[in-house]
């Protein structure tokens, strides 16, 4: 009886053996594959790393790129706006100097003229109209006169053609405008051409 019993006892063991054996190996073989699974998703990982390292190299290139062409539009539409203001100027300066000999034919006319001559009266009057009308366009254009008479005497602004001693009057005064000076939006373009005061010279016999 004692015998058999061990004998049965054997089998059960020898069966509870190969059943953990198998499972064993079932649990070895997962672990494998689960193993073989971790290490083909690891590798996926280190892809898509690299692959988005790649695309934000990229996307940083392109947006300094884009920093670089917007920065080149910039400067192009700076330079663009300042050669159309310096055209424009150059336009206006050259329209200007043609139009000041003609204003200052009109002015002289106007001053010769005898104005109580009855004969030349309408044609005076046309004169001034056609004066005015000049002298109309070039203020549209901020063309200012540069009357300096009776004013200081202002090298910057002022051509001095002859000098002359006047009782009363300061030295370096302005007595006398020959041709007006004009401005073009606040810069000279032609200075006027005046007569100034000197002081009065010193009697050495007195």
């Amino acid at each position: 009886m004692t015998t058999e019993s061990n004998e049965n006892k054997s089998a059960e063991e020898i069966a509870a053996e190969e059943i953990i054996a198998q499972a064993e190996e079932q649990v070895e073989e997962k672990l494998d594959a689960a193993a073989d699974a971790i290490s083909e998703d690891q590798q996926k990982i280190n892809e898509l790393e690299l692959a988005l390292s790649a695309a934000q190299s990229t996307v940083a290139d392109q947006k300094d790129s884009v920093i670089r062409a917007k920065a080149e539009v910039d400067n192009i539409r700076r330079r663009s706006a300042q050669d159309v203001d310096k055209a424009r100027k150059f336009a206006l300066e050259k329209f200007a100097g043609e139009l000041l000999p003609v204003v200052d034919n009109l002015e002289r006319a106007i001053a010769a003229a005898d104005k109580e001559d009855e004969a030349q009266k309408s044609m005076l009057e046309g004169i001034e109209l056609t004066l005015q009308s000049f002298l109309s366009t070039l203020d549209k254009f901020d063309v200012k006169a540069v009357d300096p008479q009776d004013q200081p005497f202002n090298p910057e602004l002022h051509q001095a053609m002859s000098m002359q001693e006047v009782p009363g009057v300061a030295a370096n005064t302005v007595i006398a405008v020959m041709q007006k000076g004009y401005e073009l939006n606040g810069r000279l373009i032609r200075p006027a051409m005046v007569m100034v005061s000197k002081a009065p010279s010193v009697d050495t016999e007195a």
